[in-house]
């Protein structure tokens, strides 16, 4: 008969009987193990059977039933709130015990493109240029004048500065000393002996605003308006230079208007679920409805390795016949307890959500405003 190693009753763990060692120096970990392996010998019918495993495979099931419900806490953890953790280094604390809280970092980079293309801000550099306006040139090819300056890839325009002088630097021009009255005021204090162009009255601010509006207004009916038009990065201006001067603009690269990456200038970051500082569970943490289901989760793993081992030695030969093992009892119970665990787990999970939970506290202040109606109101008479 085939020498098949059996659960010799007790066991005694150390760190170092897991295969990779999680929670060996979880002084709560070290004391459940033992008790673990007990329990689920028992379960499988220790001691009117024979269980057909050693300490360490106990000690696995366990482990890796921790493991599992870390992952699918974790993975609920990172869903519900994988929008605040993007674009933080990766190195920051991981998340396991910490209280998480939404921030608008999105929200803030999503509003950024609109910046761009408002020209209010963004995430993309305005570069500046100037080209030279020849003398009676209307037309500037400005593709023509990025080859010029080496630019890689194709421009946009987005500002040009082609405007008329400010109208406070002409502020004497044409009314100064002239048609509003201010000679007579000046007689009156006085001072009408001093030059007719400076006014020495503190007036109001309305007045200077009266005063720059009607030079401008004057610009724009007596003169060619200074004004351009671009179409396909083809300037045309108005009015038609008559003498060499700068003209400034602001533009971007489509390039870098267009790249999908957001430069952390090489940071490590959290990009995606995969790389969201988690680490695994601490043990002594989990509270006992985590470990109630680690427990069914354990026995449903050492059923399944059980089962396995009694698939190898199917039929066990005694004296005058031979006993036929439940392999695949052991299996079929064991993957239908797994598969339902998880998915008990996960709709727990699932009801707990932030969603789920602002979801029922609407729903309990609706239920609370309809209570509240039915109480009579009072009618005050004063």
């Amino acid at each position: 008969m085939a020498n098949i190693p059996i659960w010799p009753g007790s066991s005694s763990f150390s760190p170092g009987d897991t295969p990779f060692g999680f929670y060996d120096y979880d002084y709560q970990f070290q004391s459940d193990a033992d008790k673990f392996a007990k329990f689920a010998a028992q379960r499988l019918g220790y001691p009117l059977v024979e269980i057909e495993l050693q300490d360490i495979n106990f000690y696995t099931a366990l482990e890796d039933a921790v493991t599992t419900y870390g992952n699918e806490l974790y993975a609920y953890q990172v869903a519900d709130n994988l929008l605040s953790f993007q674009g933080n280094p990766t190195t920051i604390e991981p998340g396991n015990n910490e209280l998480v809280q939404e921030n608008l970092s999105n929200v803030v980079l999503l509003s950024n493109q609109y910046g761009t293309e408002a020209g209010v801000g963004g995430t993309v550099t305005y570069h500046t240029g100037s080209i030279i306006l020849q003398h009676r040139v209307q037309n500037y090819d400005m593709n023509e004048w990025a080859i010029s300056q080496s630019i890689q890839g194709r421009i946009e325009i987005r500002r040009i500065f082609y405007e008329a002088p400010p109208a406070i630097t002409r502020y004497f021009d044409p009314y100064a000393g002239t048609g509003t009255g201010m000679m007579q005021m000046l007689d009156s204090f006085g001072w009408g002996s001093y030059s007719p162009a400076i006014n020495f009255m503190l007036m109001p601010m309305n007045y200077d605003l009266q005063k720059i509006q009607a030079i401008e207004l004057n610009d724009q009916i007596r003169k060619s308006q200074y004004t351009f038009e671009l179409v396909n990065n083809q300037l045309r201006i108005f009015p038609i230079p008559t003498g060499l001067k700068y003209m400034r603009f602001e533009y971007i690269i489509l390039d870098e208007k267009n790249n999908p990456y957001v430069d952390r200038n090489g940071r490590n970051i959290v990009t995606n679920a995969s790389n969201v500082p988690y680490n695994n569970p601490n043990y002594t943490r989990i509270n006992s409805i985590g470990r109630s289901w680690i427990f069914e989760y354990s026995l449903a793993l050492v059923k399944e390795m059980l089962g396995y081992v009694r698939g190898k030695y199917s039929n066990i030969p005694i004296p005058g016949s031979e006993v036929t093992l439940n392999q695949s009892d052991l299996i079929a119970a064991a993957t239908s307890e797994k598969t339902a665990l998880i998915e008990r787990l996960r709709l727990y999970f699932d009801t707990t959500s932030r969603k789920a939970l602002l979801e029922k506290k609407a729903a309990e202040g609706e239920a609370q405003q309809k209570t509240i109606n039915y109480v009579p109101m009072n009618i005050f008479i004063g």
